[in-house]
């Protein structure tokens, strides 16, 4: 397959900042335009070197990140590394601006650490002990991490106040879609860390806003699929979830119906497809004249409304349950552009906030 080109992980740019900080705390004064670090693999590369400086109680350097083709959101930021002489405990890893620290069970590093990944953090290490044996500790920093951290599922993870510091390999590939699928893993990790038994699957914002709204959830529980529908269901089982409830819009949940895995426009048919088909199982049901799923639910009554969202739900449910092995009860929501629901199939009691209208 053909990638495009390269870039570097964040990792690997907080390798090279500390190697380039140690270089100086052992008096190296030399301007550094770039620093070669080791990789995981045996190879070496050599990153472009942003600044040097010395500051209060040690040195910190800064690598601007390169994700090459990659539309990394982390693309163009500074990664910094402070880097100081301590007593004792080899290399210590510290969180500094923008880069989070881990606060839920089930990621790859406990709560409390910094959320620096064993990847990096083995690279970081490996590089500085190629310059000295001495303790050190390593706090990395990215200026906007905070920010960026909000278009990330780190939020999600339960990693707070930053971005995580990534990369296995240390280089970066243009592709944004085994991005996606790791950090779906992450959340389905976390949920099972968390103790759910009973996720609550969404294609997006609206669908997460509505159950949010209507329902009792804890942060863990909520999964956004995205297109990913065919990735996520093939892993449930996997984690003994007992039960799952999709909750959602049917512009996206109505592909399902007709096992449409990866529901992107670009590699699906449109769900009006299923929605104009389950419609003429429902007596007198017109549903010609509109080239929206959200036309035609608009423009029914609600009576009509809830019998067509419940059999289209069932459908849902039917094709999910078969995709899953019969390994989980699946219940179905529908709601509209503004999180009003439709109607449903199956039972959802389990999730339901009390006193609360739906």
């Amino acid at each position: 397959m053909a990638y495009g080109r390269l870039g570097y992980t964040t990792g690997a740019c907080a390798a090279a900042a500390a190697a380039a900080a140690v270089q100086r705390l052992l008096g190296n004064d030399e301007t550094l335009e770039s620093v070669e670090i080791p990789f995981p693999g045996g190879k070496r590369h050599a990153l472009p070197v942003a600044f040097v400086r010395t500051k209060s109680g040690g040195v910190e350097a800064g690598v601007v990140k390169d994700a090459g083709d990659d539309p990394d959101v982390t693309h163009g930021a500074l990664v910094i590394a402070l880097v100081e002489w301590v007593e004792s405990g080899g290399v210590v890893f510290a969180a500094g601006d923008g880069v989070g620290t881990v606060s839920k069970k089930g990621l790859s590093v406990p709560p409390g650490e910094p959320a620096i990944n064993p990847g990096p953090r083995k690279m970081i290490r490996n590089a500085l002990r190629e310059l000295t044996d001495r303790p050190v500790r390593v706090t990395i920093s990215i200026p906007v991490g905070r920010e960026l951290a909000r278009k990330t599922f780190n939020p999600r993870l339960g990693i707070v106040n930053g971005l995580s510091i990534l990369g296995t390999t240390g280089r970066v590939r243009p592709f944004s879609c085994r991005a996606l699928k790791c950090a779906l893993v992450c959340e389905l990790d976390v949920a099972r860390a968390a103790g759910v038994t009973a996720p609550v699957l969404v294609p997006g914002h609206i669908g997460e806003r509505s159950a949010r709204k209507h329902l009792t959830l804890s942060a863990e529980q909520i999964i956004e699929v995205g297109n990913e529908w065919g990735f996520v269901l093939d892993r449930l089982a996997r984690y003994r979830f007992r039960q799952a409830l999709l909750w959602g819009h049917p512009g996206k949940l109505a592909k399902l119906a007709d096992r449409q895995w990866d529901t992107h426009s670009s590699c699906s048919r449109p769900a009006l497809d299923a929605v104009r088909r389950l419609g003429r199982t429902i007596p007198g049901l017109d549903l010609a004249g509109h080239s929206t799923t959200e036309g035609v639910f608009a423009a029914l009554d609600r009576a009509r409304q809830k019998d067509l969202a419940e059999a289209l739900g069932g459908a849902v449910a039917r094709a999910v349950e078969e995709k899953t092995g019969d390994a989980l009860t699946i219940s179905v929501v529908l709601v509209n552009m503004q999180g009003h629901v439709l109607g449903m199939h199956g039972d959802i009691s389990i999730w339901r906030q009390p006193d609360r209208e739906n």
